[in-house]
């Protein structure tokens, strides 16, 4: 079989999911934080568990003797020695600060290559997971976490080199970097890895501890580091000198990102600040930190530092919640065990759809996904949200698939979404609104779908030196049966039907079109994908049987698929989905969400509620 063709992970989600590692590779991971935990365990700490991982290293927690909670965050001893020594900067800079929302620094140290870095734990959990499972935050929360952020801002810019003013930049506020502790409502700014001494103050100007250091100081050199692509603003993310700005675009983010329950600042266009139910002067602020003018951006950050405590004095009682309904529908499901839930998207026909220069035109697939990763520059901000909307479904126990659909004036979408957590109904709702609503400002015309599958039930199968299989017996591909009325299922859909996909290069074996085809004929949702690449082979799937009296069939077809897998000798990815949902819904394009306010008089809202 051809071994130079390769392709890349297409994955969406952040991390990939350790159960679509091959089974060396999930091995030597698991074997590298046990040797973590037990060299804590040999220095006297105790409970020492995982608590976060990154591209850059991996943190674990810990109780001291003296029963204090700590953090040690590891580098990661594969990357060049030059990104390494990052970590001993982040030590240096979390040792300048003492604020009450920031951790306590306790040390570094170097054993041999691997740095550690050692600090106090922030209680609590980080405000990304609450919001997933919470949905968007009330408008008293988002105000008091504001005022809260304002003041942590306050105090980096008036931070002091003895007696000359020498500003620091966080670089990277989020909201996954702030812990919140339900109990005593309090906040720490975590993760100080994108932390630099200011270059320029807030209004533009050169900071120095002294003369000398003015006149010695490349003025076009920046000392900024990249933080979170889906938070920072177009000044740090253009490589412009590090400011208090910086923070101040990642505090306004991450309050809009709160308060729309998505993860990323990219949707304030078509669904601004002003449609979120807040007060009326906060949504302006914040509408205005994110705008994309940098004059109205810099006076609306120096509204927000000095009108926040004003702001945050307002009467916010909590109003009677509103029920709200999900644009799309999804089923409840419960399971032994929830699903780890990794997307699958034609995201790389998207964005080349959405590339309005041009400039992907003749950009291969691999060149591509770095594109991906660095956000394209010149991709339409709202194309942006609505995949990081996608992206944020994954990160609930589902499975399923959508289709959006764009026509002239309307967006049909079709779907097969399936929670297996009802708690976070709740927030899911909150999280398919968003994308529907995002999806409403997009005008481009064409298609787009995805499906969400549990990488906790993907078949892994090694090849050995003559490419073919290795295992004892025949992997079977899982399913479950729900009987649907008959009344209740639609026309068939499947991937296949909308022609070749550009992101699909695998050929596949005609005999495995041929049992698609039929599996088509019987009423069902769910997806497969075949991902082949030179050394195994991973088939990710789902489905859920809606007609119990074809199972034997449906068996036999899913059997026969798994036999002639095994003779799959190309490399790259293909896939089939189906989407059985009785109705399409169809929507309006809908360039800007309405505003909406949080009223001028909550009692009255409250007494009337009463009445």
């Amino acid at each position: 079989m051809p071994a130079t063709k390769s392709i890349q992970n297409f994955y969406i989600n952040e991390e990939q999911s350790i159960y679509l590692l091959s089974h060396q590779d999930a091995k030597k991971h698991r074997q590298w934080l046990n040797i973590c935990k037990k060299q804590l365990g040999m220095l006297g700490y105790q409970q020492v568990e995982v608590v976060g991982s990154g591209a850059f290293g991996f943190v674990f927690a810990g109780v001291a003797a003296d029963g204090e909670e700590w953090v040690f965050k590891f580098s990661r001893i594969t990357l060049a020695q030059s990104v390494r020594d990052r970590l001993e900067d982040e030590a240096f800079m979390l040792s300048q600060i003492h604020n009450p929302m920031v951790p306590k620094f306790f040390g570094f140290e170097r054993l041999k290559k691997q740095g550690i870095l050692m600090m106090a734990r922030a209680k609590g959990e980080d405000l990304e997971k609450v919001s997933l499972k919470r949905g968007r935050f009330k408008p008293h929360e988002v105000v008091a976490l504001a005022l809260k952020l304002r003041n942590v801002l306050v105090d980096l810019r008036d931070h002091k080199n003895g007696m000359s003013p020498q500003p620091i930049v966080h670089g990277d506020i989020k909201p996954s970097n702030i812990v919140w502790d339900a109990t005593s409502d309090s906040f720490a700014l975590v993760d100080w890895g994108s932390s630099v001494y200011a270059q320029l103050d807030s209004d533009g100007q050169p900071v120095a501890s002294n003369i000398m250091d003015l006149m010695s100081s490349d003025v076009s050199h920046t000392n900024a580091r990249m933080g979170d692509v889906y938070f920072i603003g177009d000044e740090q993310m253009s490589g412009a000198q590090s400011s208090p700005r910086f923070d101040e675009q990642g505090v306004a983010s991450t309050l809009y990102a709160l308060a729309s329950a998505q993860s990323c600042r990219f949707g304030a266009g078509v669904i601004p600040a002003a449609s979120l139910g807040l007060p009326q002067e906060f949504a302006a602020v914040i509408d205005a930190m994110l705008s994309k003018d940098k004059k109205t951006r810099d006076q609306a950050g120096d509204y927000f530092i000095r009108n926040m405590p004003t702001m945050a004095k307002a009467y916010l009682p909590e109003l009677p919640a509103k029920t709200t309904k999900a644009k799309i529908p999804f089923w409840l499901s419960s399971g032994p065990e929830k699903p780890d839930t990794v997307v699958y998207s034609s995201r790389k026909q998207f964005l080349r759809r959405a590339d309005q220069n041009q400039q992907l035109r003749d950009v291969n697939d691999a060149q591509l996904d770095r594109y991906y990763k660095e956000f394209l520059f010149d991709t339409g901000d709202t194309e942006k949200a609505f995949l990081a909307s996608i992206s944020r479904l994954a990160k609930y126990p589902v499975v399923g698939g959508l289709s959006f659909h764009w026509k002239q004036e309307s967006l049909f979408v079709e779907s097969s979404l399936i929670l297996y957590d009802e708690s976070r109904s709740k927030a899911f709702t909150d999280a398919v609104n968003a994308a529907v609503m995002l999806a409403q400002g997009i005008t481009q015309k064409g298609l787009f779908k995805c499906c969400l599958f549990d990488a906790r039930q993907t078949i892994q199968l090694e090849r050995d030196g003559t490419g073919a299989f290795i295992f004892e017996n025949l992997p079977k591909l899982k399913y479950d049966v729900v009987d649907v009325k008959a009344s209740e299922i639609t026309r068939p859909h499947s991937y296949f039907e909308d022609g070749k996909d550009p992101d699909e290069q695998l050929q596949l074996p005609k005999a495995i079109i041929q049992c698609v085809f039929e599996l088509n004929q019987i009423h069902h949702t769910g997806c497969i994908i075949f991902e082949s690449l030179h050394n195994r082979l991973k088939i990710h799937h789902y489905y859920r049987l809606l007609d119990a009296s074809k199972e034997a069939h449906f068996k036999s077809l899913l059997d026969r698929i798994m036999q002639y897998a095994m003779s799959i000798q190309d490399v790259g990815v293909a896939g089939f989905m189906k989407l059985p949902y009785k109705n399409t819904r169809e929507f309006n394009l809908c360039e800007r969400q309405v505003d909406a306010f949080y009223p001028r008089n909550p009692k009255a809202v409250l007494d009337a509620k009463q009445a």
